[in-house]
């Protein structure tokens, strides 16, 4: 006889304490390039923050280099850039302090990778952040082929605090206004 039982998710377990201080923090007084904050929540289905997720973020310097071996222009990336930052959500929401990354080569314009875990899912997701305010959003190769009407879930809006810029990204994992997620 069998007996039917219920599905069960295993992890990610997160600790607490699992984020070191500064790691949402990738530049150093000497990094070049226009300083930013990204700030956002991770929201569920309904709309309710997610409050043990980890948001991690990597991307390009000013000059739109990537410090990693397989960026053939890496010996020109700026060494005092991280390029990589972690943060938890905690139900409050994540943020970032970085700079605004460079055109990319390949005609693709300023982004940033976004990896996402969270309770539920065995297996990370993926998305990009892009700027509201560039103009080159329009000859990205990635952000052309995502249907116009859900474009807008991978577009970070600027918002003005004090000297620095602040761009706004909420991530939905699921539901009307899901965020675009990207196979790995």
């Amino acid at each position: 006889m069998s007996i039917q039982t219920g599905s069960q998710t295993v992890g990610p377990y997160f600790r607490i304490g699992m984020i070191r201080g500064g790691e949402n923090t990738l530049v150093q007084d000497e990094t070049v390039g226009q300083r930013i904050y990204i700030k956002g929540q991770l929201l569920d289905g309904d709309g309710q923050p997610v409050k043990d997720g980890c948001i991690e973020i990597w991307q390009a310097d000013a000059q739109g280099h990537f410090n990693h071996p397989a960026d053939p222009n890496q010996a020109q990336a700026d060494p005092s850039f991280r390029g990589f930052g972690r943060s938890d959500t905690l139900g409050t929401g994540f943020w970032f302090k970085t700079i605004k990354p460079g055109i990319i080569a390949g005609a693709q314009t300023p982004y940033i990778n976004v990896r996402v875990f969270s309770r539920g899912m065995l297996i990370h997701a993926l998305t990009r952040l892009y700027f509201s305010d560039e103009s080159t959003n329009a000859d990205d190769p990635l952000l052309n082929r995502v249907p116009p009407e859900r474009r807008a879930t991978l577009i970070a809006q600027r918002e003005e605090f004090g000297d620095v810029p602040t761009y706004r990204f909420d991530i939905y994992l699921q539901g009307d206004q899901e965020t675009v997620f990207f196979n790995p």
